[in-house]
C-alpha cells in the first residue's frame, strides 16, 4: 500500500521472481553448496591415492580442475546475476514483504553478506591458484583446506537463508513476541535445512557425475575410478536426503499439505496429483539406480544418461522451490502478511473503509458512479495484481471464464457473491480486502477488462498518482475549505442567535 506497484501483464508478477529464484537455487544448491565439495574431495583422493613421488595424481587433479572450472564460472556468473536478480525482482514485485522482511532479519543478512563475501574470495583463491598449489604438498594441502573452508562458508549462505524462508512459511513465536532470535528459531527452520543440504548434496553428485562423463575417456580407469567416487557419493547422501523430506513434510501445518496437489501442477493438473507423484517418485529411483550402476558397472554409465539424470534433479529441486512457495498461500509470511502484500490485522479496516483509502498511490481515493471502471482498476491493482493479470498469465478474466463457460459475458453478480467467499473454497487465496462498493468496482473492472481486452500497465509505464486523502498540499486544502464552511456554519448560527 506504501509502494507504486510494479507489474508485467504480460508475464505475471510472481512469475518473475519464480525463473529467477529457481535458476538461482539450482546453481546455489547444486554447484555452491553440494558441487564444490565434491571436488574438495575428489582432490584429496587425488592426492591419498597418488603414486609415489608424486604430489598427487595429475589425471585426475586434471579432471577435478576441468570440474571445478565448470562450478567456477557458472557461479560467479549466473549464479551471481540471478543472485542480485532476486533482489530487484523481489523489491520491485513484493516491497512490502521484503520490507518486513529486512527488518525482521537485518543482522542476519549482515553476516550472511559477510559470509557472501568471504565465500567469492576463498572461491576465487581455490581456483585461481589450483596449478600452482601443485608445486608442494603443503601448497596442495593448504588448497585442499581452502576448498573445505569454501565448502563451510557456502553452506553457511545457504543456513541462514534457509532461516528466512521456513520464517516466511511458519513464523513460529515471532508472531508473539517479535525478535530476532524467535524468527530465526522458526519451527520449519531445522526440518528445512535437514531436508535442504544432504539434497544439495545429492544434485551436486549428479552434475558432478555427469561432468567426468564429459571430461574423461571412455573405459579408462581413471573414468571408472571417478564414476564410483561419484556414485558413492550420492548414495552416502540420498538416505539422508529421503530421511530429511520425511521430517521436513511431517512439520509442515497441515494447512500447507492441503495446498499440495495444486502446488505441483497448478490447479489445471491438480487431478493428476497421484500421477506426478509417481513419475516424481521414479525419477527420483531412476538417478539412485544410475548411481548403484556407476557402483556397480560403471562401463554403462554414459554422457546421455548421466545429462538425462542432472536435467531430473535440477527440474526436482525448481519443482520443491514451486511448491515451497505456493504451499504458504494465501501467505506471504505465515500469519502476518497475506500474498496481496496486505497485512492481516489491517483486514477489519479495510472492510469497514476500503482500501483505496488508505492506498498511498491511487487516482481514485473513493468509488463513485462515474470513476467506478478506474477504482475498480485500482482496487485490482492494489489486492489482485500480485498473483493475477488481465491478459497474460494467470489471467483473472480466464480464471472467471472457466468457472462461468469460456467466451460468455461474464455476470457481475455472481463475481460480486464469489469473491468474498471465494478464499473458503479456495484456501490458497487470501480473503477480499475491500468494502462493498470496491466490490462492486473490481467486478466491472473485470467485465470491461473481458469486453474491451484491455491490458493493465504498472507504474513502471502509467506512473503514479498520489491519493488525494493522503497528499499533503490536498490535505492543506481540504483543511482549509472545511474550516471556511465551519466559520460560514458558525457565522450563520450567530446571526440566526442574534436575530
Amino acid at each position: 500500500m506504501d509502494f507504486p506497484l510494479f507489474h508485467l501483464d504480460w508475464l505475471n508478477d510472481r512469475f518473475l521472481i519464480a525463473m529467477i529464484a529457481i535458476i538461482h537455487v539450482i546453481i546455489n544448491h547444486g554447484l555452491a553448496v553440494g558441487f564444490i565439495p565434491l571436488v574438495t574431495w575428489l582432490e584429496q583422493k587425488g592426492v591419498k591415492n597418488s603414486p609415489s613421488m608424486e604430489i598427487t595424481d595429475l589425471s585426475w587433479d586434471k579432471m577435478a580442475w576441468k570440474m571445478m572450472k565448470v562450478g567456477f564460472i557458472i557461479t560467479t556468473t549466473l549464479g551471481a546475476m540471478t543472485g542480485v536478480g532476486i533482489w530487484f525482482s523481489v523489491a520491485l514485485v513484493s516491497p512490502a514483504s521484503i520490507g518486513s522482511l529486512i527488518r525482521v532479519f537485518y543482522w542476519a543478512w549482515f553476516v550472511e553478506w559477510m559470509v557472501f563475501v568471504t565465500e567469492v574470495v576463498l572461491i576465487m583463491i581455490y581456483f585461481l591458484s589450483w596449478e600452482n598449489a601443485n608445486r608442494s604438498l603443503t601448497s596442495k594441502l593448504r588448497h585442499i583446506r581452502f576448498g573445505w573452508f569454501l565448502s563451510i562458508f557456502s553452506w553457511i549462505t545457504m543456513a541462514i537463508i534457509v532461516s528466512i524462508l521456513g520464517f516466511m512459511m511458519d513464523p513460529g513465536n515471532w508472531n508473539t513476541h517479535h525478535s530476532l532470535l524467535n524468527g530465526f528459531t522458526n519451527p520449519i527452520y531445522i526440518p528445512q535445512l535437514l531436508f535442504r543440504t544432504p539434497t544439495a548434496m545429492v544434485v551436486g553428485g549428479v552434475f558432478g557425475l555427469m561432468l567426468i562423463t564429459l571430461f574423461t575417456q571412455h573405459d579408462t580407469t581413471l573414468r571408472k575410478n571417478a564414476i564410483r567416487s561419484a556414485s558413492v557419493w550420492i548414495l552416502c547422501w540420498a538416505p539422508l536426503s529421503l530421511a530429511g523430506a520425511i521430517y521436513y513434510y511431517g512439520v509442515m501445518p497441515s494447512a500447507m499439505t492441503a495446498n499440495m496437489s495444486t502446488a505441483v501442477g497448478t490447479i489445471d493438473f491438480s487431478q493428476y496429483y497421484d500421477l506426478l507423484r509417481y513419475v516424481m517418485g521414479g525419477s527420483i529411483l531412476l538417478v539412485v539406480l544410475l548411481s548403484v550402476t556407476g557402483l556397480i558397472k560403471s562401463s554403462l554409465v554414459k554422457f546421455p544418461l548421466a545429462l538425462f539424470c542432472c536435467l531430473i534433479v535440477f527440474g526436482f529441486l525448481g519443482i520443491f522451490e514451486r511448491v515451497r512457495e505456493f504451499i504458504r498461500k494465501p501467505y506471504v509470511i505465515g500469519g502476518y502478511m497475506y500474498s496481496n502484500l496486505l497485512k492481516e490485522e489491517d483486514y477489519p479496516l479495510y472492510k469497514r473503509d476500503g482500501i483505496l483509502k488508505y492506498a498511498t498511490y491511487t487516482s481514485t481515493p473513493t468509488v463513485t458512479a462515474e470513476n467506478k471502471i478506474a477504482a475498480g482498476r485500482n482496487v485490482f491493482m492494489l489486492s489482485c495484481s500480485r498473483c493475477h493479470t488481465t491478459q497474460g498469465v494467470n489471467s483473472i478474466v480466464y480464471v472467471f471464464e472457466r468457472m462461468y463457460g469460456i467466451g460468455k459475458p461474464l455476470d457481475e453478480n455472481s463475481m460480486a457473491g464469489y469473491i468474498p467467499n471465494m478464499h473458503n473454497a479456495r484456501t490458497y487465496m487470501p480473503p477480499f480486502p475491500g468494502n462493498r462498493d470496491e466490490l462492486h468496482a473490481l467486478v466491472a473492472y473485470i467485465k470491461y477488462v473481458q469486453q474491451t481486452g484491455e491490458v493493465l500497465e504498472g507504474a513502471q509505464t502509467e506512473g503514479v498518482t498520489v491519493n488525494s486523502m493522503n497528499d499533503v498540499a490536498a490535505a492543506r486544502l481540504l483543511l482549509e475549505k472545511q474550516q471556511q464552511e465551519n466559520n460560514r456554519e458558525i457565522a450563520v448560527k450567530d446571526t440566526a442567535s442574534a436575530n
